[in-house]
Formats: C-alpha cells, structure tokens, sequence
C-alpha cells in the first residue's frame, strides 16, 4: 500500500516513491499546485537555476517545487540512468528538499525521438502557490513505465519486455493505467478529478486507445500524446496524469 507523507515546508503531500522521484504529490490545504512550462527545454542546471529564480519571483521558496517534467537526448542503460538520477537528486539536496534520503517531488523524465535535446533538460516544473478559498484540490502523479518500481532491474520487472505487438501494448497500457489510478487513488483523486493525461510511446496505441483508454475515463480531458520513449532503454510506453487548475509559459532567452 502507498506511504504518504508530507512535506510541510513545501505545502503538499508526497507518495513515498523510489531514490529518484516520488509516486506523486497533491497541494495541502490553502494551497494549488501550479505548472509552468519552459518556452524551450533548458539544460538540466540551467533549468534548476530559472527553476530557483521562478520561485523567487513568485515569492515561493525552493521547497515549494513539487514536481519537473525532463526531457533527455536518447533512453539510459539501466547503469546510466541510476548515475543521471545521483545527478539531478544533487541539486534537491543541496536545495534541503530531499529529506533522510526521501525525495518528495514527482517526476517524468522522457526522449523525444526528434527534435531531441542535446543534454537532459527541463522541459516543465509544477510548484505551489497560495489557493483563493473554495479552490479544488490539485495533483501530480509521476510517470511510469511498464514496469513495477523498486523491485530490482527495470529488465527484470518490465511487462511483456520488448513485446510491441498489438497485444503487447495493450498489456503494457493497461499496467500503466492502472499504476496511473493507484497513485491518484493514494492521493484521493481519480480520472475525474485530471485536468490533462499524457501518454508518452512511439507505438501505435489506436488499436485499443478506445477500450483501454478512453473507456475507463483517461481521455476525459483528452489524451495529450508526446512522440517519446521513456526513459531506460527496455520501457516503450509511460503516462503520466494531473489536475491542475494554472498552467503559464515562462519566456527564454
């Protein structure tokens, strides 16, 4: 069963997850989580350092970051991506976020199979903000993979590994939706309660995007599809799912 925790300094709630992110978070009371997207991807320490002075500027501290959404240039090997994740956890624990070890903020991380970005990058971080009175409750869940998380390997635990067959897919999709309703469930949330759902292959899921997807509530705010694989080599498909009521665009330069 989910651990949930919180992080009081932060303003929100946190599935306890694995080293890298956490399951998903969901603001506490009196507050919402906002998202803001970069007009183009930033390099990972860039993208921090606009991350810091976003939050300054909106009078937030850095233990306010709940959430990034990365972009890298090609999928990890299973080492590589254990020696990224050392990397990017730094900065949180060097910003206090991390605590005992325990990394509250949620995460996708994905590659664009083109346009891609020379380095990891930032693509979009969510954060929170005070709430108006009567506002409703918002979240972030963290992608995944076909795959179970902190059970060893990703190759180990991958459903249907290298399986892209139509039948294939269909398995891998509905194990991550599932994973996708266990995190917002945690959370108190449901399909109902997403403001936008994200699907993250580069295999063709019209075949059962009716049964599987749409059928069980996941396109109620419709289905943004993003042509990218996840991110270790051995994973083809990745969703993952908010409900926030702010989204903006920060400018670049």
């Amino acid at each position: 069963m989910a651990q949930v925790l919180q992080l009081e300094d932060g303003g929100y709630d946190f599935i306890k997850g694995v080293f890298q992110y956490s399951g998903g978070v969901a603001a506490r009371p009196g507050l919402e989580i906002e998202r803001a997207r970069f007009a183009r991807p930033l390099p990972l320490a860039e993208g921090f350092a606009a991350v810091e002075a976003h939050l300054k500027s909106v009078g937030r501290p850095v233990s306010a970051f709940c959430a990034c959404e990365l972009r890298s240039p090609a999928p990890f090997t299973e080492d590589g991506f254990a020696a990224f994740n050392r990397v990017y956890a730094g900065t949180l624990d060097r910003w206090g976020v991390l605590r005992e070890g325990v990394n509250p903020v949620a995460r996708t991380n994905v590659c664009p199979e083109l346009d891609k970005p020379p380095v990891p990058s930032f693509y979009a971080f969510s954060y929170t903000v005070p709430a108006a009175a009567g506002t409703p409750r918002t979240f972030v869940a963290s992608g995944s993979g076909e795959a179970p998380e902190a059970k060893g390997t990703y190759r180990d635990n991958a459903i249907r590994l290298g399986d892209t067959s139509r039948d294939g897919l269909r398995e891998k999709a509905r194990w991550v939706l599932g994973e996708m309703e266990r995190r917002m469930a945690a959370l108190g949330f449901a399909w109902a309660d997403a403001t936008g759902a994200h699907l993250y292959t580069v295999h063709d899921v019209h075949p059962f995007l009716a049964e599987e997807l749409a059928a069980r509530g996941a396109m109620k705010a419709g289905l943004s599809w993003h042509f990218a694989r996840p991110p270790v080599e051995v994973l083809d498909y990745e969703m993952d799912v908010r409900g926030v009521l702010r989204e903006r665009v920060l400018p670049v330069g």
